[in-house]
């Protein structure tokens, strides 16, 4: 094999063609140099995993901590430009994405007493009710931008329910999160501030709550006990906060580039539109390996969050310094042809479809039930009530947030029939 920086057909990582479409330079990754060492747009030094076989062993690999403690920068210290753009400043570093057992396993076990399956299908009619009243604010005009008004509201009033933030405070949320989004992969000064605002703005919430607690989230997180250890205050503002962020991030993403695959592949949108026209198990069924597939295909979160080696190890015959970054690349790893059958394609019928769009091991997406009950009532309900939803653009006019971590349309301009309110 040639050598890497004289190899002419070496893709570029990181340009906006990249973030557009990354999915060939994975395909050359994937075949050439599988755990590759790149310089990020942060300036940061880290590791590539792009195979699958390799992801799900990194992912579930001790020796990978999520803690930066164990980050040893190359050069210049780059600590602050590793995680969640403001965590650090705002003091809330210690939740489930930064943390390693055995304070992740108390924590985790904390969390999902308050997270419960009972508690997710309970908000299965809120959700509904969002969705429709979402889509009866545009349905009549024939034509909507989907990112700004359904897949990014949607979500961050869902989870600011669950956790339990009061309706006259949920536009704050809104705002904060907006910057967040907009500008999470770029300079980090406006989304630190958003960051700082929220965590006031959270520390006050708990101590309401624990004064008041209600049937929400965070009085259950405040409630929550393991052997008579409590969240501290900053641990359950911490796990309020990466719930909120997760959880509505990745949920904007699922349903915006979910969407934007159904409209690309009108053969496959059509045949869901068929099943759950006409109802009954059969549309379930398929509704159900339908967002495994789009999670796979196109999924909301391209790269894992960071990694760093504890110690010296190897990656497919790459030798992996103790304080290296590692990023898993579950967008490549789950278009992996040695995984799945015909990767490129996708297919609302694929059956064996173990992807890794959630993670995989101690660190699975506490969340991901949430955005699959979302994902999975948003898009069914567009389809229902916008039989002829169409794409108003161009592919090569949509533009792609340039984040490190999640992958997601800026924008998604569509046109349909106007129909009145349900």
């Amino acid at each position: 094999m040639q050598h890497l920086d004289t190899d002419p057909t070496r893709p570029e990582l990181f340009s906006w063609e990249f973030a557009a479409d990354p999915y060939p330079a994975y395909a050359w990754l994937r075949r050439h140099d599988p755990v590759h060492r790149t310089t990020l747009p942060s300036g940061v030094e880290a590791w590539l995993v792009t195979r699958y076989a390799d992801a799900r062993q990194a992912l579930a690999d001790q020796r990978l901590s999520k803690s930066s403690a164990h980050y040893r920068a190359s050069g210049s210290d780059g600590r602050g430009k590793i995680g969640i753009p403001g965590e650090r400043s705002a003091n809330l570093m210690t939740h489930l994405l930064n943390i390693d057992p055995p304070d992740h396993t108390r924590l985790r076990r904390l969390v999902s007493k308050a997270f419960t399956p009972r508690r997710i299908a309970e908000f299965r009619p809120r959700v509904q009710e969002l969705t429709d009243g979402l889509i009866d604010g545009f349905a009549a005009r024939g034509e909507a931008d989907l990112i700004h008004e359904f897949a990014f509201p949607l979500p961050i009033h869902a989870i600011c329910d669950l956790l339990g933030v009061p309706p006259e405070d949920q536009d704050d949320f809104r705002d904060w999160a907006g910057m967040m989004i907009r500008h999470g992969g770029g300079p980090r000064g406006g989304v630190g501030r958003s960051v700082k605002r929220m965590r006031a703005y959270l520390a006050e919430l708990i101590h309401r709550k624990r004064d008041a607690p209600g049937d929400d989230l965070i009085s259950g997180l405040i409630r929550a006990s393991d052997h008579g250890e409590h969240l501290s205050e900053n641990e359950a503002a911490a796990m309020a906060f990466i719930l909120l962020f997760a959880g509505f991030e990745t949920t904007v993403n699922l349903i915006g580039n979910g969407t934007y695959a159904l409209l690309r592949h009108p053969e496959q949108r059509a045949l869901l539109q068929d099943a759950l026209a006409a109802g009954g198990e059969e549309a379930d069924t398929l509704l159900d390996t339908a967002v495994e597939e789009l999670l796979r295909y196109d999924g909301p979160v391209e790269l894992a969050t960071w990694r760093f080696a504890t110690e010296p190890l190897t990656i497919d015959g790459r030798q992996i310094a103790a304080g290296d970054p590692v990023l898993v690349v579950l967008a490549a790893a789950d278009r992996d042809p040695a995984r799945f059958e015909q990767p490129d394609v996708l297919d609302l019928t694929r059956q064996e479809n173990p992807h890794l769009g959630y993670g995989h091991g101690i660190h699975y997406c506490v969340g991901a039930p949430l955005a699959r009950l979302e994902g999975r009532i948003a898009l069914a309900t567009l389809l229902r009530r916008l039989p002829d939803l169409r794409l108003a653009a161009r592919p090569e006019e949509l533009s792609w947030r340039g984040g490190l971590i999640m992958r997601g349309l800026r924008q998604l301009p569509v046109g349909f029939e106007p129909v009145t309110a349900a």
